[in-house]
């Protein structure tokens, strides 16, 4: 059967999720979760809002980075788009907020736009920028939704990037002002808090790579800002908790299982390495344990040239929960550098995996093993998923988006989740990336994500079939499974 003809054959919200263990004993409910379960979608301010120099905010690094031309006119973003109005968030916060509760979702993480609300970086605040998140969170709390925010998510203000930017080691105030500003002006209703989106990808793609913004391209730049981010993230949570009294404290960060390019003992150097950038690089400073340099000497620079003393101690930080964020697993290519060893790749075997738009493996049970192997650093009290989900090439026919692979993509995830949280592991929250689709960094508006479709000229939305099935799953309903 085709996946059109399966899914028009199916009731129009999809799927059952398997058993946790894989035996298909017992289809996975949201009521096996418990009660106290929180289920949640995710956006984030660049990506969605628009509205980019309205009402005072400044330019952001990505406002200056999708506006940038180069060779031939081009720009660094595949489809040559900007973010300049996205999905038109900051006019449509009241309708997308709505949106994720009639899809039956308690949750909502957005960020804030650093930019929007001190346009300059530091010194004058904008009022507009910051009644805008207040009726933001009004809403959410308005329509039953909790507000989960982020104060970073990637959008630096090109005012501080003119001044170096996270490699400058005067961000820590930077961030510390910016940070009160914000506690001061929401902390009396946001009771959930994450300090950053996931740094491993911001310093790596935007200060070594060059692929994202600010579109440096500097090992010392990437490890000074490696290290200030992380002195951040204690800066962050120490804010926080003087202002925002009583509320939960976390951060978010990527993780992914590092596999080997092939087997054989001469290709496990290079998955250390991979491992450490990826996975303990922006994790065990904050845990006390340190920089991983044994497994990747490129870190041995940061104690040699940009840690100063009394950091080892300002960088702890105690996390209420820890935000993981999952999506495939990687592998790790051998490089013939001795200071790095190696680099990550997303694996793409298509003979034995699906195989998402953006060309990532589906891996379920990775998401398992990320949620086991953060359990096991026997640190952390709470552990929620904050970001989970796929691209698909979701097409609009009438008025119904088809997207079975997405719902047998969340069913399987789900399973995983489920699986960990019975054998003890800490999970008790999850959420769905995401609500709509959006702009998608250097990919622009090619991947789509979303559980609503956005059809950009027009800013229409139109509710996938996965967001339907979220809708009845979590309501209790019996449903049929998604297609594989």
């Amino acid at each position: 059967m085709s996946e059109a003809a399966r899914a028009s054959a199916a009731p129009a919200g999809a799927g059952d999720v398997r058993d946790a263990f894989g035996d298909g004993s017992a289809p996975v409910r949201a009521s096996d979760f418990g009660d106290g379960f929180v289920w949640g979608v995710a956006h984030a301010s660049y990506q969605v809002e628009g509205a980019w120099d309205a009402d005072g905010k400044g330019p952001s690094i990505w406002d200056e980075f999708t506006h940038r031309r180069g060779l031939l006119g081009r720009s660094g973003i595949r489809d040559g788009s900007t973010g300049d109005v996205a999905c038109d968030f900051y006019h449509r916060y009241r309708e997308d907020t709505a949106l994720v509760a009639r899809l039956g979702f308690r949750a909502q993480r957005f960020s804030v736009s650093w930019p929007r609300v001190l346009p300059e970086g530091t010194g004058r605040a904008n009022p507009a920028g910051l009644d805008f998140y207040a009726r933001v969170v009004d809403a959410c709390l308005e329509a039953g939704v909790e507000p989960w925010v982020t104060l970073y998510h990637w959008d630096l203000p090109q005012a501080l990037q003119a001044r170096g930017g996270w490699a400058n080691r005067d961000v820590l105030g930077w961030f510390e002002e910016y940070v009160a500003l914000v506690a001061r002006a929401l902390g009396d209703r946001v009771r959930h808090w994450m300090v950053f989106n996931e740094p491993l990808s911001f310093t790596i793609l935007g200060y070594l790579a060059g692929a994202h913004a600010p579109g440096v391209r500097s090992p010392m730049a990437f490890l000074r800002a490696v290290h200030h981010v992380n002195l951040c993230q204690a800066v962050g949570a120490r804010v926080l908790r003087d202002l925002a009294r009583g509320a939960a404290v976390g951060t978010t960060q990527y993780f992914a299982p590092i596999l080997p390019w092939r087997d054989g003992a001469l290709f496990e150097p290079a998955r250390r390495a991979v491992d450490a950038l990826v996975n303990r690089l922006y994790v065990e400073p904050n845990l006390g344990l340190g920089y991983p340099t044994r497994d990747l000497p490129l870190a041995r620079w940061i104690g040699r040239r940009i840690a100063r003393p009394g950091d080892e101690q300002a960088i702890r930080v105690d996390w209420d929960f820890l935000g993981a964020q999952y999506y495939t697993r990687l592998r790790a290519l051998p490089l013939p550098i001795p200071w790095l060893r190696g680099a990550p790749l997303f694996g793409r075997d298509f003979r034995r995996y699906d195989v998402t738009s953006t060309g990532w493996e589906v891996q379920p049970d990775g998401l398992y093993e990320v949620l086991s192997r953060l359990h096991g650093y026997g640190r952390f009290a709470r552990l929620v998923v904050t970001e989970n989900g796929a691209s698909f090439a979701d097409r609009l026919e009438g008025d119904r988006v088809r997207d079975p692979r997405r719902i047998a993509f969340y069913e399987d995830h789900l399973a995983q989740v489920l699986r960990a949280r019975r054998e003890g592991v800490p999970v008790d929250g999850y959420f769905c990336w995401s609500l709509t689709d959006n702009f998608e960094w250097a990919d622009g508006y090619v991947p789509r994500f979303g559980l609503v479709y956005v059809d950009y000229p027009t800013q229409r939305r139109i509710v996938k079939d996965s967001g339907r099935w979220w809708r009845a799953w979590l309501a209790g309903e019996t449903v049929a499974r998604g297609e594989r």
